[in-house]
C-alpha cells in the first residue's frame, strides 16, 4: 500500500507550550528516557509533561499506551472516559492499565504529568494489579496497595524533570525488593520485542520459533498484555502508523509502515476502530496528549530495536 496522503505537517495547537520543546514539525515534545539498567526488565519508559496554557484553554484529546502507568498529575484539571465512566481529577497518583483503543481525555489550563511505563508482565512479576482486570481503566493507586499521600509528597515544586523521573524510579526500586527482583516471563519479553520489531508476523510462526504450546502463550500474553497476541500485535502496527503521520515516526520507515496494511480501506478500517476517527481526520486534529505519549512509545522502540542508541537525538527532532 502506498503510503496515506497528509498534511505536510500535523496539525499544532499553538496555544500550549511545552517545556521539552517541539519537534520539527511543532509537536510537543515531553522529557522521556530509558529506564536505568538495573530497572530495565520492569520498566520500559519514563517521562516527564510540563505544559504551559492560558488558564480558559481545554484541550480535548486522548492516550492510547500499550503498557501501564504510573502517573503523578501535578497541575491541570483532568478527564478521562473510561471504561469504567467518566473520571475527574487534578493532583493525584494514579494507575493506569494499558488501552485497547483511544482513551478520550481532556486538560484544562497548564499541566504537569510524571509517568514511568511498565512492561508488559512488570505487574505479575512484582505483585500488582491483574492488567487484564485494569484495561482501558484508571485507578488510585491506593487501589493497587500504594499510598497515594505518600507518593504526592516526594514530587516538591520546582524540582528539575531528571529528579521527578529518578523519584519514580525509587518507587519501583521499592517494588522489585519487595518482590525478590522477580523478572517478567522471557517469553512476554520475547513476544514485546517481536511486536516492536515485525507486527504483521504470525501468532502460529512466533509459536513455533519458540517451541511453546500455542494455549500457554495465549495464557501468558492474556495475563501480561490484558489481551489476546494477535490484538497487541494489531494495536502495535495502529501506534506505529499513528505514530508516522503525528511525524513522530522515522521517516525512513514510511513505506515499510505502509506496507503492514494490504491497502487504504484496511488502514480506515483500522484507525476507525482504534482511534474512532479516518486516517485524515487523525492528521487534520491537533493531538497534542496523544503526541506525547506517541513520541514517547516510538523513541522506546527505536531503541529496542536498535534504529538509534538510548539517549541519541531522534529523527523527528
Amino acid at each position: 500500500m502506498r503510503t496515506p496522503r497528509k498534511q505536510a505537517r500535523p496539525a499544532v495547537d499553538t496555544a500550549i507550550a511545552p517545556l521539552g520543546g517541539v519537534t520539527r514539525d511543532g509537536q510537543p515534545l515531553s522529557h522521556n528516557r530509558a529506564p536505568r539498567p538495573h530497572l530495565a526488565p520492569w520498566v520500559a519508559r519514563l517521562y516527564v509533561t510540563d505544559v504551559t496554557a492560558p488558564p480558559d484553554h481545554r484541550l480535548d484529546c486522548g492516550l492510547f499506551n500499550d503498557t501501564a502507568f504510573l502517573r503523578i498529575q501535578l497541575r491541570g484539571q483532568w478527564t478521562a472516559e473510561t471504561i469504567a465512566g467518566p473520571l475527574a481529577h487534578g493532583l493525584s497518583a494514579l494507575y493506569f492499565g494499558p488501552q485497547s483503543r483511544l482513551m478520550p481525555i481532556s486538560v484544562s489550563g497548564s499541566f504537569c504529568s510524571i509517568g514511568i511505563s511498565l512492561r508488559p508482565g512488570a505487574c505479575h512479576a512484582l505483585k500488582g494489579p491483574k492488567v487484564c482486570e485494569h484495561l482501558d481503566r484508571i485507578v488510585p493507586v491506593d487501589a493497587i496497595g500504594l499510598d497515594s499521600a505518600k507518593l504526592l509528597t516526594r514530587f516538591e515544586p520546582g524540582m528539575a524533570p531528571e529528579d521527578q523521573m529518578q523519584a519514580m524510579e525509587a518507587i519501583v526500586e521499592r517494588l522489585v525488593e519487595r518482590s525478590g527482583q522477580r523478572e517478567p516471563d522471557p517469553l512476554t519479553a520475547r513476544f514485546e520485542a517481536a511486536a516492536f520489531s515485525d507486527p504483521t508476523l504470525s501468532v502460529r510462526d512466533f509459536v513455533r520459533d519458540c517451541g511453546v504450546d500455542q494455549r500457554r502463550l495465549e495464557r501468558i500474553i492474556r495475563r501480561d498484555f490484558g489481551m489476546a497476541p494477535k490484538q497487541v500485535l494489531r494495536r502495535a502496527r495502529a501506534l506505529d502508523m499513528a505514530s508516522h503521520l503525528r511525524g513522530v515516526a522515522d521517516t525512513a520507515e514510511a513505506d515499510e509502515l505502509a506496507l503492514r496494511y494490504y491497502d487504504q480501506s484496511h488502514l480506515i478500517r483500522e484507525f476507525l476502530e482504534f482511534f474512532g476517527m479516518s486516517p485524515n481526520q487523525f492528521v487534520a486534529r491537533p493531538q497534542p496528549i496523544l503526541t506525547l505519549a506517541l513520541e514517547a512509545r516510538q523513541a522506546r522502540r527505536l531503541e529496542a530495536i536498535a534504529r538509534i542508541a538510548p539517549g541519541e537525538v531522534r529523527p523527528w527532532q
